[in-house]
This record gives C-alpha cells, sequence and structure tokens, in this order.
C-alpha cells in the first residue's frame, strides 16, 4: 500500500512537530531554576545558558516553521485569517515571539554574566545573589509563566476552534 499524504497534512505534520520540539522544551525552563537554587547558585549560570540555547535554537526556529505552516494551511484549507481562533492563535504566536526575540533571549545574555560575576566574587564561600539578580530572575520566572499559559490557551485554540 503506498504512503498517501497531502501536502496539507504534511504540513500539520510539520506544525504540530514544531509545536512540540519548539515549545516543549520551553515548559522545563520552569523548573531549572528552582532545581539549580536547591543544588547551589553555583548551576545558575548553566541555567542561564540552556535557557538562551533552548530559546534560540528551539523556540525561535519553530516559530518560523508554525507561523509559514500556519499560514500555509489558512490558504489551503476552509479557514480564514478572520475566523477567531486562528486570529486570537496568530495575535499569541506574535506576543511569544517578541516575548522571546525581545525579553527571554536579552534577559539571558544579561543574567549568565551578571551571575557568574556574584559567584567569582564569593570565591569559595556561600554564593550571596544581588537583589537586582534575583528581581531580574524572578520577573523572568513570571513572563516564563505566563508564556506558558499562553501556549496552552493557543493549542486549546487550535484543538477546540471556538465558533466553527
Amino acid at each position: 500500500m503506498p504512503l498517501a499524504i497531502t501536502s496539507y497534512e504534511f504540513s500539520l505534520f510539520l506544525h504540530v512537530t514544531a509545536v512540540v520540539v519548539g515549545f516543549g522544551a520551553t515548559f522545563a525552563e520552569s523548573v531549572m531554576f528552582p532545581v539549580a537554587m536547591k543544588m547551589s547558585a553555583r548551576f545558575l549560570p548553566y541555567v542561564h545558558r540552556l535557557q538562551l540555547t533552548i530559546n534560540q535554537y528551539f523556540a525561535v526556529p519553530a516559530l518560523v516553521v508554525v507561523l509559514a505552516t500556519g499560514f500555509y494551511q489558512v490558504s489551503e484549507g476552509n479557514w480564514e485569517l478572520g475566523d477567531f481562533w486562528i486570529s486570537a492563535t496568530l495575535a499569541i504566536v506574535i506576543v511569544i515571539a517578541l516575548l522571546n526575540l525581545l525579553y527571554f533571549i536579552p534577559a539571558d545574555r544579561r543574567l549568565a554574566p551578571m551571575v557568574e560575576r556574584e559567584i567569582a566574587d564569593a570565591g569559595t564561600g556561600e554564593v550571596t545573589l544581588s537583589a537586582q539578580y534575583r528581581r531580574e530572575a524572578t520577573r523572568e520566572g513570571i513572563a516564563g509563566t505566563v508564556t506558558g499559559i499562553l501556549l496552552v490557551a493557543a493549542i486549546w485554540l487550535m484543538v477546540d476552534k471556538p465558533g466553527v
């Protein structure tokens, strides 16, 4: 039996795969910081570098694939950009892209060297994190939670398609 798959079905496969691969790992970011803190603040540079890698090399390419395949599916399917579930999901994807490019990536580029300096200043003694670092890391954690909620909302919109 030959494999019969349409370009639309392949696009849908790429779309879902990009979401799983590109954004799945970002959900693990929510536990990286607390786990590192339970072990030692000395693991925090690794956390920021890992988050930076995930966001640059998984989430950003996934956003490109999700947008390209999503627009293709709208053009080939029986959908309109004005459909609520599509326009709301597109708005969420744009917000997530902007958060990633304008907030998460720059924040981790800034926080990693900041905490590295604080660790170096502590020498072999106990690391005391500055108020500025704690404030910025907390802000990043809150933004990550909001982003996770937005991702779940986008998935719900795509699966349930309210208004259809």
